[in-house]
């Protein structure tokens, strides 16, 4: 199939799962956009998880990973929505808050996707 074609029903799919999972984790918190804090962490962590288990075992194809990274992954994180919830945070005075979801995002980021690295790490040695 062709790779673009993957990519778009991918990001068919993590668009979809980016919603509900954003609302889900989001609740009733009004203030803080934990919810795409939490998608951000979360797609983070599975697109660690993806290209070291593929590096590590080639357990996925390149089709595969394609959709499943820049397709799916590609549309579940949301990093222009992370940045314009932290410009709505500045512009409001909530500079705690800013400060909070600015450092917040990229530490959890970061530390999911080595969580993601290190799992596939072990899967890949078992197999």
């Amino acid at each position: 199939m062709q790779l673009w074609l993957l990519v778009g029903i991918g990001g068919f799919i993590g668009a979809i799962f980016r919603y509900l999972t954003s609302g889900w984790i989001q609740g009733s918190i009004a203030t803080f956009p934990i919810g795409t804090l939490g998608v951000n962490a979360a797609g983070s962590f599975l697109i660690g998880f993806v290209m070291y288990l593929s590096e590590y075992s080639g357990v996925f194809s390149e089709e595969t990973q394609v959709m499943l990274t820049l397709g799916v992954l590609g549309s579940f994180t949301t990093m222009s929505t992370f940045s314009y919830e932290s410009f709505r945070l500045l512009e409001q005075h909530e500079l705690p808050l800013f400060g909070a979801n600015l450092l917040l995002t990229v530490l959890l980021a970061l530390l999911a996707v080595y969580a993601g690295k290190t799992c596939a790490g072990y899967l890949g040695a078992a197999a």
